[in-house]
């Protein structure tokens, strides 16, 4: 689970990536050359990266808007997302939409952000129990904020995924504020990782700030996932130092809160842990930041000179008609599983008040009364044979 040199590099590469990808998407909003909104994680890159960078290939995400690191980690390169955020032809979207919402179920494995916030935690849980059923070893991670922990599909997707011991890494990044409702007016928690206690999983938590600790936590979650092992609530604790998108200035946050965290920035932190141990030189920094402004310039270039789509784009893709094929990659024989056969496993060994009869005899099933399945149902029945009974009298 070591990092090697090259890969501490890689994280480094990429969380500057998701900074400056989004630095320039910002001047690119004020040129009115984006089309949709832009929404920042300056502060949170350690934990889009460091997350992201902790899962195999073969492994899913359904990304947040925020998440630019962990899209570019999967695979996206900054074209994609300038194409993307211009809504020009060339984007993922073919120019149907403006912001984050795209995806690739083939190849890069990712899910569309949902906008319904805690919506993606149930569909990632569906993602992992399918890939067990087609027999297939790949684990679903997904991302929700200290905000979005306290909506109802957030406990019923996290319950079902507990239950059903889905293949699920949900990381909450807790950055102190809910839009603009911190904390503790939302929660009666000091760690939203003890959430995690009403579901019987584990909850851990980590700096959201060390790129490195984010990693190691969230391998090891990963790595319990494809043991079978059940999900795992992962909170990681940081903060945004940029409001909720470009029209709010985020005026609600203390200025001496901005000025703390802006002193645990996590790529200047890194930037030290990379010199502290000996992990770099001079030149290859130099050399990273200078592929990336050649990287975001060309991606720039490209977005801006390709065309919007045409009109007659907006009517397709609304319907399959033979676009693409829905198949399923079985990994394992395509026989089906017999329903029940869990459920007397589980119920071996428990008391007999909780577990049913799995070999009653023919002499108890001819014994069982069968009642009414609702309890106002006796009732009309006795009713009615009064009814029939006085009918007859008359």
């Amino acid at each position: 689970m070591a990092l090697s040199r090259q890969q501490h590099l890689e994280l480094y590469y990429w969380m500057q990536l998701n900074r400056k990808l989004e630095d320039l998407l910002t001047v690119m909003f004020r040129q009115n050359k984006v089309v949709g909104g832009v929404y920042s994680s300056l502060g949170q890159e350690a934990t889009s990266v460091g997350t992201a960078y902790a899962l195999e290939k073969r492994d899913w995400i359904a990304p947040m808007i925020r998440n630019l690191g962990a899209v570019l980690v999967k695979g996206y390169r900054p074209r994609d997302i300038l194409m993307q955020y211009t809504a020009k032809s060339g984007s993922p979207t073919g120019g149907k939409d403006g912001t984050a919402h795209f995806g690739d179920l083939h190849e890069k494995r990712m899910v569309s952000p949902i906008s319904m916030l805690g919506d993606l935690i149930p569909v990632m849980a569906g993602i992992g129990l399918g890939a067990r059923y087609l027999g297939r070893n790949e684990v679903a991670l997904t991302w929700i904020g200290d905000g979005g922990s306290s909506t109802g599909v957030f406990h019923e997707g996290l319950n079902f995924a507990a239950v059903q011991r889905a293949p699920l890494v949900l990381v909450l990044e807790n950055n102190q504020w809910a839009y603009s409702t911190p904390n503790y007016l939302q929660a009666r928690l000091i760690d939203f990782a003890d959430r995690a206690k009403a579901y019987g999983i584990p909850g851990v938590i980590v700096d959201g700030n060390d790129v490195v600790a984010v990693y190691e936590t969230t391998k090891q979650a990963v790595e319990q996932c494809r043991r079978g092992d059940g999900p795992v609530l992962i909170e990681s604790k940081t903060f945004r130092r940029k409001g909720h998108a470009q029209h709010d200035p985020a005026a609600y946050v203390p200025k001496w809160m901005l000025k703390e965290w802006e002193a645990k920035d996590p790529i200047l932190r890194y930037e030290k842990y990379l010199t502290a141990k000996k992990l770099w030189t001079e030149k290859e920094k130099n050399d990273i930041l200078a592929r990336i402004d050649r990287e975001l310039k060309e991606g720039q270039a490209e977005a801006e000179a390709s065309p919007l789509p045409p009109a007659e784009r907006a009517a397709e893709g609304v319907y399959c008609d033979g676009c693409h094929e829905i198949r399923a990659e079985w990994k394992r024989s395509p026989k089906p599983v017999k329903p029940g056969k869990n459920t007397a496993q589980w119920f071996e060994g428990k008391s007999p008040a909780l577990a049913p009869s799995l070999g009653a005899s023919q002499e108890r099933k001819e014994k069982a009364v069968v009642g009414p399945s609702n309890p106002g149902h006796g009732k009309n029945a006795k009713l009615k044979k009064h009814k029939k009974q006085r009918k007859q009298r008359k």
